[in-house]
C-alpha cells in the first residue's frame, strides 16, 4: 500500500525542506511567512484545515501511518514517508503524532470586512506567546467570538505550537492585524463596538456587572502576559473592566481571562 501512495524520503531530501528544524521557532518565523506555508501537526488539525479550505504543499508521516492517511494522497500534494527516526532528523524533535502537513497560507482578511459582519471581537495587543495565542483562538471559536484583530507584533496565530494548542480551531475563526496600532483602534470604536479593556485595576467594573448597552457589540481587548495593555489602548477603550479575583491572586494568564470573559459576554446568547 505504501510504495503506491507516499514517496520515501531520506533526512537530506530537498522535497522536504519545508519540515527543517521546526523546533526552532526564529529560523521558522523568518521562514513560514514569507514563503507563504504554515505547518499543521497531527491528523486532527490537519484535517481541519483541509476543510477550511486551505491548499496542501505535501505531507510527511511516519513510515508505520501511510495506510492510516492514504485518502491524503487525493488532495493532489504529494505525501512523503519516513521512519520515526529520519523524521527526528528532519524535523528536529520525535513527532509522536506521527503526521505533518505543510500547507499554503491565505491572505487575511482587511479588518473592516471582518469587522462588518461581526457582533463580537477579541482584540490581541502584543501577545507574543505562540501557546496563548493558539488557546486564546481555541476559546474565541468554543465561545462565539466572531473575530480576532491582532497588533503588529503579536505571535503568528499559524505557527506549528499556535495551531496544536488551538487544536484546529485557528482556523474556524477569522483574524486581521491592525497595522497602524494603535491608532487603528478608533476605526473600531467607529464601527460601533463597544471597547472593552481587560485589566486587574482596582477602579476597572467587574465584567459581569456590565449594562446591557455595553453587551450589544463588544471588542473585548487583552495585553501581554505581565505588561498588560498599554496606556495607548487603554485610552482608547470605552470601559475598563476586570474579572473579579479571590484568594490574593492578581489576575489570570491572557488565555484563561480571555475564555472567561469571553463567555461572560456571550451567556445571554440564545
Amino acid at each position: 500500500m505504501q510504495d503506491s501512495v507516499a514517496l520515501t524520503v531520506t533526512a537530506d531530501d530537498p522535497r522536504v525542506a519545508d519540515y527543517r528544524e521546526l523546533t526552532d521557532v526564529a529560523l521558522r518565523t523568518r521562514w513560514e511567512p514569507p514563503h507563504g506555508l504554515f505547518i499543521a501537526e497531527g491528523e486532527l488539525v490537519l484535517r481541519r484545515a483541509l476543510r477550511a479550505g486551505y491548499r496542501p504543499r505535501s505531507f510527511l508521516v511516519d513510515a508505520k501511518r501511510v495506510d492510516q492517511v492514504a485518502d491524503l494522497a487525493g488532495t493532489g500534494a504529494p505525501l512523503y514517508a519516513a521512519p520515526p527516526q529520519v523524521l527526528a532528523e528532519i524535523t528536529g524533535f520525535h513527532v509522536h503524532r506521527g503526521v505533518l502537513a505543510s500547507f499554503h497560507r491565505r491572505p487575511l482578511p482587511a479588518p473592516a470586512a471582518l469587522m462588518a459582519g461581526a457582533r463580537r471581537l477579541v482584540i490581541l495587543e502584543d501577545l507574543n506567546s505562540h501557546t496563548n495565542i493558539g488557546a486564546v483562538l481555541r476559546a474565541a471559536a468554543g465561545l462565539g467570538v466572531d473575530g480576532v484583530l491582532l497588533s503588529p507584533r503579536c505571535a503568528d496565530p499559524l505557527y506549528r505550537r499556535s495551531v496544536r494548542v488551538s487544536m484546529g480551531e485557528v482556523f474556524a475563526v477569522p483574524y486581521a492585524v491592525l497595522d497602524a496600532w494603535p491608532g487603528d483602534l478608533a476605526a473600531v470604536r467607529a464601527a460601533g463596538f463597544t471597547l472593552l479593556a481587560m485589566t486587574p485595576a482596582p477602579d476597572a467594573v467587574p465584567i459581569q456587572r456590565l449594562a446591557a448597552a455595553d453587551r450589544a457589540r463588544t471588542a473585548l481587548l487583552i495585553g501581554a502576559e505581565g505588561a498588560g495593555l498599554s496606556a495607548a489602548a487603554m485610552a482608547a477603550a470605552h470601559r475598563r473592566v476586570v474579572i473579579p479575583m479571590r484568594g490574593g491572586v492578581d489576575s489570570l494568564n491572557a488565555a484563561a481571562a480571555a475564555a472567561v470573559a469571553c463567555w461572560e459576554l456571550g451567556r445571554t446568547d440564545a
